[in-house]
């Protein structure tokens, strides 16, 4: 067996595995790739400010600085060279955190924070597993 083999296969395993996950991302939240990379500045800006509330868990805020340390670094798990594979693993990513954020911080800080339109709010709550809120009565 020659030594790059066994590297291809674990390759050819990620990719496989990231496939799955994006398939599944897209299926359960009716998620576009397009739709959420539209919200990559608003999705940045809200993990910096979740990142920098000091009412958070500690963990929980170091958490959120790795996962902003790993959407501004030209590092990916999957290139984001590749079409679709590339921009969708940041997705499947950010997804994870949000979720988990979201269940130890509270939908409450999720609205304190977000900097964006309610419109791209919404696809954040699909992202982070939340329900629709009903719209405001003014």
């Amino acid at each position: 067996m020659e030594w790059w083999q066994p590297v291809l296969a674990v390759a050819g395993g990620l990719v496989v595995l990231w496939l799955v996950l994006v398939l599944l991302l897209w299926r359960s939240r009716g998620l576009a790739v397009r739709e959420a990379l539209r919200l990559l500045p608003d999705v940045v800006r809200l993990v910096r400010r979740l990142a920098a509330d000091r009412t958070l868990p500690r963990g929980l805020r170091v958490r959120l600085w790795l996962l902003l340390g790993y959407l501004l670094s030209p590092v990916d798990l999957v290139p984001d060279v590749v079409p679709v594979l590339g921009y969708a693993d940041d997705v499947v990513v950010v997804a994870w955190a949000l979720r988990s954020v979201v269940r130890r911080a509270g939908d409450e800080a999720l609205l304190r924070h977000w900097p964006g339109e309610p419109a791209g709010l919404a696809v954040v709550r699909r992202l982070a597993g939340l329900t629709p809120q009903p719209p405001e009565h003014g």
